[in-house]
């Protein structure tokens, strides 16, 4: 299941899985590895390892993590972001994160897809649990938003949805993103150079 993949636990709304987006699929291409997309809840998998919520930390803590360092990553990665916490964070992103399963079972460019919900997330201030603009963005890559909405309210990609989450809280995941070398986790996009040395041998 591994072999050949790079196994990608993310929220669809998170702001780190962002600025390592590109950075991990030009990885995955010079590897000749595909990205496994993995969506997940994020919340019941913070939670899970004893993590705290965003409303849980101190106003220190998030001036730093979700201040600085995104506006440091963000320079560094050449990414372009707000320099505020998203409008619409806190919306629900079931519909976003199982049109991100439901386009990697239909051999879509899951990619592409979920690299352009978290920018519009991050860069336009954008609502992505609106299934309006799900559907414009879907539209926007050339695939057919209607079946893709369809099939995200399945109960099979719900399903997956939730076994997503129940895997990733089984392997100790503790943050988005976190991607799985044959097994070997690591965690954060400040790791990626790390994951590139890996790959290379």
């Amino acid at each position: 299941m591994t072999a050949k993949t790079i196994e990608y636990f993310y929220s669809a709304h998170s702001a780190f899985a962002y600025l390592g987006s590109k950075r991990v699929m030009e990885i995955a291409a010079a590897a000749g590895r595909k990205l496994l997309h993995k969506p997940v809840h994020l919340g019941p998998v913070v939670s899970a390892v004893g993590g705290k919520t965003f409303a849980q930390r101190t106003p220190q803590h998030v001036a730093y993590f979700f201040g600085r360092e995104i506006e440091r990553w963000a320079e560094f990665r050449n990414v372009p972001v707000i320099d505020f916490r998203p409008t619409y964070h806190d919306e629900d992103m079931t519909l976003a994160s199982c049109m991100l399963i439901a386009a990697q079972n239909q051999g879509l460019d899951a990619d592409r897809l979920a690299h352009l919900i978290l920018e519009v997330h991050w860069r336009d201030d954008a609502d992505i649990s609106d299934p309006s603009l799900l559907r414009n963005l879907a539209a926007s890559l050339d695939i057919d938003p209607d079946s893709l909405i369809e099939s995200a309210q399945t109960p099979a990609v719900q399903h997956t949805y939730q076994a997503n989450t129940a895997e990733a809280i089984a392997r100790s995941v503790f943050g988005s993103p976190t991607y799985f070398i044959d097994g070997d986790m690591h965690y954060g996009q400040d790791h990626l150079e790390l994951i590139e040395r890996a790959l290379s041998g």
